[in-house]
């Protein structure tokens, strides 16, 4: 009998330190440690009641106490993980888009490709490209088109995708030659004065910048001026914009991306709210979960560029909202109709232009460049 109780007690070392590698696995991997702190109790609930019914460890009075914690745990762990899983339920969409399904040359890529070889085939050093995640399928294609085949990798030379705001810096440190983005921010033509640099933007397209809500809301449109009044505070709850009750939610983009750069062009001097930090959202992929993840944001508001949130991210718990009157599409933004259209830009520092560069903007501008503009559901610029 000794023996069984010296080897009950092993298997209980053994099964604690189990939970304890588990339990630190979740911590590390899991992301859930509320949940799995759970792991700790319930195990050795079971545990001691198994080892209490093989050894006659404990009394008849202890059993039933060690019973009861084990029921508590259970329930309490049944609850909280079918907690989770509600709330997981309601929320559709990644932080961030899958960039490899865009690769150049990627076995399943979902960039658009021209009908006929292209009229232009670089060699020898390539230019290297950076840019917004947004345009990262433009870009894409242009390589696709004009590159030789190869493996590019997405956060490696000479293609590669860094997102805007390091996109810009890196052009100013000479680590790109090309940047692919909607309009610099003050703060980035400031950098780049007191570096003794002038930036180069030639339109290559053009895109809407819009805003949506959760799909539930029933506000349908703003105006400029909603707009304008909401991103400065000065109006707080969707009642005043024929919405139910309800604070409105503004979140914002980090200073110096593209979507932030566009949204201070578009309140036209008006100065921005300050965005608690909870509130400002590192990625639009994120932007779009916060609005649309309606159980625990049923009052946001964000702002993207359409071809993301129609076409990389494909979310439909979110709903654009028309701006005057007048919702985005293809058509709006080709007659400028739509308030908040805008143009999109293949960046260079002057000076820096290599023959190359100048080879593929060029390119860019040519009708098969521009046939891909508007096969990646971009608007041509002419």
């Amino acid at each position: 009998m000794r023996t069984l109780k010296i080897l009950g007690f092993i298997i209980l070392l053994v099964c604690l330190g189990m939970g304890g590698f588990m339990l630190s696995f979740g911590f590390l991997f899991v992301g859930k440690p509320a949940a799995l702190l759970l792991l700790w109790p319930i195990a050795l609930a079971i545990l001691l009641l198994a080892g209490a019914g093989l050894f006659g460890w404990f009394s008849r009075r202890l059993l039933r106490g060690i019973t009861a914690v084990l029921a508590a745990c259970v329930l309490s762990g049944a609850g909280w993980w079918g907690y989770l899983a509600w709330e997981d339920s309601f929320r559709t969409v990644k932080d961030e888009v899958e960039l490899w399904e865009y690769r150049p040359f990627g076995e399943y890529s979902k960039i658009a490709v021209l009908a006929e070889p292209a009229t232009l085939k670089l060699t020898g050093e390539l230019p290297r490209l950076d840019g917004a995640t947004a345009l990262y399928p433009l870009y894409a294609a242009f390589v696709q088109a004009t590159y030789p085949q190869g493996d590019y990798g997405i956060w490696d030379d000479p293609v590669r995708c860094s997102k805007t705001t390091e996109a810009w810096q890196r052009l100013m440190d000479g680590k790109a030659d090309v940047i692919f983005v909607a309009r610099p921010s003050q703060k980035q033509l400031d950098a780049a004065k007191a570096k003794g640099l002038e930036f180069q933007l030639t339109a290559i397209g053009r895109e809407a910048f819009v805003f949506f809500v959760n799909a539930r809301n029933p506000v349908k449109g703003l105006s400029v001026s909603q707009v304008q009044h909401i991103y400065a505070g000065q109006i707080t709850d969707w009642r005043s914009v024929g919405g139910e009750g309800g604070a409105i939610k503004a979140f914002q983009r980090p200073e110096g991306s593209g979507s932030q750069s566009m949204l201070q062009k578009i309140m036209e001097g008006k100065n921005l709210i300050a965005a608690p930090q909870a509130d400002v959202v590192q990625g639009m992929g994120g932007i779009i979960r916060r609005a649309a993840d309606y159980r625990n944001f049923p009052n946001a508001i964000g702002y993207s560029f359409l071809f993301f949130a129609t076409g990389m991210v494909q979310d439909d718990e979110i709903r654009l909202l028309a701006i005057n009157g007048i919702l985005p599409g293809r058509q709006t933004i080709r007659d400028k109709s739509y308030p908040f259209a805008a143009d999109f830009y293949a960046v260079t520092i002057k000076g820096r232009e290599t023959p190359q560069t100048r080879a593929l903007i060029d390119w860019v501008l040519s009708p098969q460049g521009q046939a891909l503009v508007e096969k990646t559901s971009y608007v041509p610029i002419h």
